[in-house]
């Protein structure tokens, strides 16, 4: 079972390409802080009011991001001038609650979303909006340099993925209501995914049908596709356990991520660590063309109903998806800054 070699950093991720290094630092919940070309990081902070600089009379735009990704969600903020950041009162719908939902605080804290109690730790957490390549092809191991091959080895250290930054799952705890084994097994439902049943948590259910809906329509006139459906031995949703070594939930805890495994990766490696286990030193350097990966169009059509791939990971989880529309509808807001 691949959850026995997860990564202990909550999957820790990297964008490289061979011009721009991007280290994200991701887990089985992607999170990371982007570090952008130093002639261009004036203008991501003046434009997205994230960073160090932060804005008194205008909201970091990051919170309409969070806004437009959990629209049956409130978002309410201020500028606390003692804390030096601005607090986000959230309100969650909850059928249980006599009021039909449920409030929390957090503050910004450069996109961690922390509760007040968590502010002295700041340095501890990623921030949950990081640049993730939503449609982007996977750059090439080839055109890695020998500064990012050392970076990277570095990063995936014992003592880094023991002891370095992570996710902050308060956001996500409350919006989900995954505190605790108990609280998010009221949530987590069953259902058919590609033909093979699956748990997940209720909130993820229309839009993996949605998923499922033009998956199938593809495989109608794309027989790579349909042949993709067909090679499906089953599927891996809701699981609750911690990464290896870590005291951090998976994002499988949440049922929020899926395991698609095929009958068989006709010897091709689909995840880092077990690739790492055989080649130590350059599993990061393993070709494109000898991993194996699900058909684009399939990768596409998940982006699109917002979820992310962890073949995008440096720590490339090849058959791992995640639902997080905040990091996708983020891709989208880069980019048309961009265009």
């Amino acid at each position: 079972m691949k959850f026995l070699f997860l990564v202990i950093i909550l999957f820790t991720s990297f964008n490289l390409n061979a011009k721009n290094f991007h280290i994200w630092k991701n887990n089985e919940n992607s999170q990371p802080n982007i570090e952008i070309d130093q002639d261009k990081k004036t203008d991501y902070i003046n434009v997205n009011n994230f960073g160090d600089i932060l804005k008194k009379d205008k909201e970091p735009d990051g919170i309409e991001i969070f806004r437009k990704s959990y629209p049956d969600v409130i978002f309410k903020s201020e500028y606390k001038e003692a804390i030096d950041d601005w607090k986000i009162y959230v309100e969650i719908p909850d059928k249980n609650s006599s009021e039909g939902y449920r409030k929390s605080e957090f503050y910004w804290a450069k996109g961690s979303l922390l509760p007040e109690s968590e502010l002295n730790n700041k340095d501890n957490y990623w921030s949950l909006l990081y640049q993730y390549d939503y449609h982007n092809p996977l750059p090439d191991p080839a055109d890695y340099t020998p500064e990012q091959i050392k970076e990277i080895k570095s990063f995936t250290t014992d003592d880094n993925r023991k002891n370095g930054a992570g996710t902050p799952m308060f956001f996500f705890d409350e919006v989900y209501h995954s505190h605790n084994q108990v609280s998010v097994e009221e949530h987590i439902i069953k259902m058919n995914f590609l033909d093979k049943r699956i748990n997940i948590h209720e909130k993820i259910k229309i839009p993996l049908q949605e998923v499922e809906k033009k998956i199938k329509e593809a495989a109608l006139t794309d027989s790579e596709i349909q042949n993709f459906i067909d090679s499906i031995n089953r599927n891996e949703g809701y699981h609750w356990r911690l990464i290896a070594g870590t005291k951090r939930k998976s994002f499988h805890c949440l049922g929020l991520a899926i395991d698609i495994t095929p009958k068989s990766y006709h010897g091709k490696a689909v995840f880092w660590s077990w690739t790492k286990d055989i080649n130590p030193e350059n599993w990061m350097l393993t070709p494109l063309k000898e991993r194996w990966m699900p058909p684009q169009k399939v990768i596409d059509i998940f982006e699109d109903c917002g979820f992310i791939w962890g073949g995008k990971w440096i720590i490339f989880d090849n058959m791992h998806f995640e639902y997080h529309p905040e990091l996708i509808n983020y891709a989208k807001y880069l980019k048309d800054y961009k265009s």
